[in-house]
């Protein structure tokens, strides 16, 4: 130690440095050693993976599974820093819908997750799953993840008050006839037909997908600025500002607990997943509420839509890609699990013949009875289609620009010169976008 040319003080720090390093790599050399990890943000996905898990580990023997919950969007911060950096990455990964289009940024061989599409084809799942699922999931004709979920969209609303005003379900078949009995039912502070958010970009997502809108089309062309995307938008604004409106938005949690139980919102968007969640925020409304598919937008029109999702994918790091593949189709196929997490969740699982289970057909008292599961089956089908892109968090960012600016435009002026500052809005967002595209060589690359 002497000889040491920093001293003693120095030499003793850096033998407890060498030997702190020597312990941690033994730590890291001595942790678990799974054959297939799993992330998901979802913690209501991990616990149901973790019910069915045990049925996977009997048909293969010797095998370990790691289910780990990655809270929010640390799931997409962290993959996205592990794809990047050659750091450790799970074999299979669940990512929400609205940042899956985040990694596809690059050419297609530079994606961290492999390619399903032959995968997709050759073991039927392309014609069993409602094929419009695929689609947040695909970039340049290439899949790149299963979807979880299908998320078509009702209304629920009040059926004690709704039906105390006199008003018919049956004959809300459009949306011209819903907002006509929503200005005659609303008033303002105390009652309005619907909950409709003035800032925020959520029914209006489901209405822009409902018309067969949306932010990018199959190509991944920008379409913000389409006439469905400025029709939407002029037909969405009036609902939540000027003197008609029928709709507001008071928040989520306990004051939308409040407001649905002293019937300040009437009718609510709801695709499969909110239903569980009002069962569970708002419990004294139970046996008061019911569903009904969306009006349309023109007679005969879709009466449905969606509103969130998630896919799984298999990282490139996977050393066994086939089991990763048999793990998806045992979590996302197994008939008898899902019909029971669907009793948990609500959620409808994506393959069309998994919805003959008696369970979609139980009556549920909370919603009056109603067959739950049976009405989201029978508009699964009909669910529309969601194109993304790696710039769908920039062109969510645009369209919830726009949206403030409309709606303070009606609130100000009404419909006089509404039209053009609508299309000239949404024309800005759209520039916006497509400014950005542009900076980017590789998307509308095939390699």
């Amino acid at each position: 130690m002497a000889r040491f040319p920093y001293g003693a003080s120095a030499a003793v720090m850096a033998g407890l440095a060498v030997a702190s390093g020597a312990y941690l790599t033994a730590r890291r050399t001595q942790k678990p050693r799974y054959d297939l990890r799993l992330w998901t943000f979802a913690k209501p996905h991990g616990d149901a993976y973790l019910k069915m898990l045990p049925d996977f580990l009997r048909k293969h023997p010797g095998v370990s599974v790691d289910i780990q919950v990655v809270a929010g969007e640390a799931v997409t911060s962290r993959l996205q820093a592990a794809f990047w950096s050659n750091l450790d990455v799970p074999d299979l990964a669940e990512v929400e819908i609205s940042w899956a289009g985040s990694f596809f940024r690059g050419r297609l061989q530079s994606i961290g997750f492999r390619d399903l599409t032959e995968r997709v084809h050759q073991t039927g799942l392309w014609a069993r799953i409602v094929q419009a699922r695929f689609a947040p999931y695909t970039t340049r004709g290439r899949i790149f993840g299963i979807p979880h979920d299908v998320h078509p969209v009702m209304l629920a609303y009040r059926r004690d008050l709704v039906e105390k005003l006199g008003i018919d379900v049956e004959r809300l078949r459009t949306w011209d006839e819903f907002v006509e009995v929503g200005k005659r039912v609303t008033i303002p502070g105390k009652r309005f037909m619907m909950e409709l958010p003035p800032a925020g970009i959520s029914v209006l997502e489901v209405m822009l997908f409902q018309r067969s809108g949306g932010y990018f089309d199959a190509q991944g062309n920008c379409t913000l600025d389409n006439e469905i995307a400025v029709e939407t938008m002029r037909y969405y604004a009036p609902l939540v500002a000027g003197k008609e409106r029928i709709g507001n938005d008071l928040g989520g949690g306990q004051i939308f607990t409040r407001a649905l139980e002293d019937g300040y919102y009437l009718f609510m968007v709801a695709p499969d997943w909110r239903t569980k969640v009002i069962e569970q925020d708002v419990p004294k409304v139970a046996g008061k509420m019911a569903l009904m598919p969306l009006p349309a937008f023109y007679p005969g029109g879709r009466r449905t839509s969606t509103w969130g999702g998630t896919m799984i994918g298999i990282t490139k790091r996977c050393a066994d890609p086939d089991l990763a593949w048999e793990l998806i189709m045992h979590l996302y196929l197994n008939k008898e699990a899902l019909a029971e997490q669907f009793r948990n969740t609500n959620i409808l699982p994506p393959a069309r013949d998994l919805w003959d289970h008696p369970a979609y057909d139980e009556p549920r008292p909370f919603w009056s009875n109603q067959p739950l599961g049976r009405l989201y089956a029978n508009l699964a089908p009909e669910t529309p289609p969601q194109y993304t892109s790696p710039y769908i968090g920039l062109a969510k960012a645009k369209l919830s620009e726009a949206l403030i600016a409309c709606v303070r435009y009606y609130d100000q002026y009404g419909a006089s010169g509404f039209g053009g500052f609508v299309r000239q809005q949404m024309a800005r967002a759209a520039a916006e976008v497509r400014r950005q595209m542009r900076r980017n060589p590789y998307l509308h690359e095939n390699t």
